[in-house]
């Protein structure tokens, strides 16, 4: 089970992920309700570091952009496209979280693990569960995409996913995520997750 809540606008959504216990958060760096710069993502994420992964997410970053991310933000983990780490500089000690999406094809050597997103990130549209699966049994696979806490159930029994990954699934607002709905969408993961489990019990 890892759950991740992506696109982190506020302190008080910092202290609420924290509270949830959830694995990780994300930091927007792409023309977005969420962006942020790399110097106010660090202020935000300086609560929560050594707790949670901090993890520093962009599509299609220029290699200026990636530098300052690295150096100012400082993050545990980069999540870009598959497509897009072919032309970055990347440190080689930095964890990444490569993301495929909907429509594409998986390659045949996949990651030991990715973020399975729909063609458009934090739109609320739920991606290809069919196609997710299918790249689920053959990875650790994280799925993103129109989840909140009333169908994150279903997407966990369907595609059996190493973790989920959440955002506007959890906000009142575009880019105001909301403490009572990370709460619900954190628990219903863990519902599933737990009830996956029991099935694999002897």
């Amino acid at each position: 089970m890892w759950i991740k809540i992506c696109g982190l606008t506020r302190s008080d959504a910092v202290a609420a992920a924290l509270d949830a216990s959830v694995d990780a958060i994300g930091f927007v760096f792409t023309p977005s309700p969420r962006q942020q710069s790399p110097a106010s993502a660090a202020a935000l994420a300086a609560a929560a570091r050594g707790r949670l992964a901090c993890v520093a997410v962009a599509r299609r970053p220029s290699q200026q952009l990636v530098d300052e991310i690295v150096s100012v933000f400082k993050p545990d983990a980069v999540q870009v496209d598959l497509e897009d780490l072919a032309n970055l500089r990347l440190p080689r000690s930095l964890t990444l979280l490569p993301v495929l999406r909907s429509g594409h094809v998986a390659p045949e050597r996949l990651p030991a693990r990715l973020l399975y997103e729909g063609a458009v990130s934090g739109a609320g549209v739920v991606c290809d569960w069919r196609g997710a699966q299918a790249v689920a049994a053959r990875t650790q696979l994280v799925l993103a995409g129109g989840l909140d806490a009333g169908n994150v159930g279903a997407a966990i029994a369907r595609v059996r996913p190493f973790g989920v990954d959440v955002s506007s699934g959890v906000e009142s607002q575009p880019g105001i995520k909301s403490r009572a709905r990370m709460q619900e969408f954190v628990a219903a993961a863990r519902a599933a997750f737990e009830a996956q489990q029991s099935e694999r019990r002897p």
